[in-house]
Parts: C-alpha cells; structure tokens; sequence
C-alpha cells in the first residue's frame, strides 16, 4: 500500500510508511506499538473504503509539546489588558508498517486484537445495558467500568450504526487503559 487514512484520536491522517507525524496525546509509553482504526487504504491501482484486511501499525517516539501560543485581550482607553498562553501536549508517531505485518513484531492493542473476535463470536446482548439510550458524556463516564468484551461490543455498534466520534474516541481510550 503506498498510503492510508488513520484515525487516531477522533482525527484523521493520511500517512505512509516511514512517515513520523505529531498527534494529540496518547496515554502510552515511548517504544509502544499500536493499531490505528484504518479508514481507507490505497496504493497499486486500487482504493478500498473501510478495509478490514489492512493493518497500520505505528510506534510511539516521544511526548512533546507544541508550539506555545500568546493570547492577548486589550481593550482602548479602559487600561484592559490580559493576556495567557497555551501549549498542546503531543505525541510523535512513526508509522512502520501499511499492509501486512510489521517490520518489527508489534504487538495489537486489546482493541485490535477483540474487535474481530467479537465480530464473529459475542452475542448481540454483550452491549452494556440501555446502551442505546446513553449520551456520549455518559459514555465517557461509563465505559472505563465495562469488560473487554462490552467495550469491544460498543465500539462495532458505534461504527456500524451510530458513529459518533465523541463516542467512539471515548471506547478507543477505554480499551487502551486496560
């Protein structure tokens, strides 16, 4: 595959292999290896949406921090002066492979490795109950509590029916801390 479409975050990047990029921060160490929900691949004639047989795996380089931004408020005559800074926590990524497998053997995400798996064999009443009903800021609160396999349950029902991303970054989030 000469490039792909991964959504990391609720954000989604156009990467190719080799390609070191800065996201929003991760909750993973520096060294780690991860699955990034891919969601278009192209490359050698062909593009296909939503590819199930395409893996990115991508490695985690470093914590940083973004550039820092000055804020400032002023109004005339009034003597009004404020002012205040920002600086966004990053992570950088490189991306080592598009395709198939690794170059270096990395290890899946619980996500990644559940996800396929709950496809095929949970049954549909593995979402957590009412969960239909449930708003993307209960979501949030709920899902640290919920099981691997609920977890994994809610994330295929958000992709396949609801697709919220507030909700679906939320699950991602919930299945890495375990």
């Amino acid at each position: 595959m000469s490039y792909a479409i991964i959504s990391v975050g609720g954000k989604q990047y156009r990467v190719s292999e080799g390609e070191r990029l800065l996201v929003d921060r991760l909750a993973l160490d520096d060294g780690a290896t991860f699955t990034p929900s891919v969601l278009l691949a192209s490359g050698d004639g062909a593009t296909s949406l939503a590819p199930a047989d395409v893996v990115v795996t991508a490695k985690v380089l470093a914590q940083a921090k973004g550039p820092k931004l000055r804020i400032g408020k002023y109004k005339k005559r009034t003597g009004y002066k404020r002012h205040t800074g920002f600086r966004a926590s990053l992570t950088q990524i490189q991306i080592e492979s598009i395709g198939g497998t690794s170059r270096r053997g990395a290890s899946k995400t619980p996500t990644g490795d559940i996800a396929p798996k709950a496809k095929e064999t949970a049954p549909s009443a593995a979402l957590p109950a009412g969960y239909e009903e449930l708003t993307v800021a209960q979501i949030k609160e709920q899902a640290s509590g919920w099981d691997a396999w609920a977890l994994a349950a809610a994330l295929i029902h958000e992709r396949s029916n609801a697709n919220r991303k507030g909700a679906i970054a939320a699950l991602e989030s919930a299945s890495s801390e375990e």
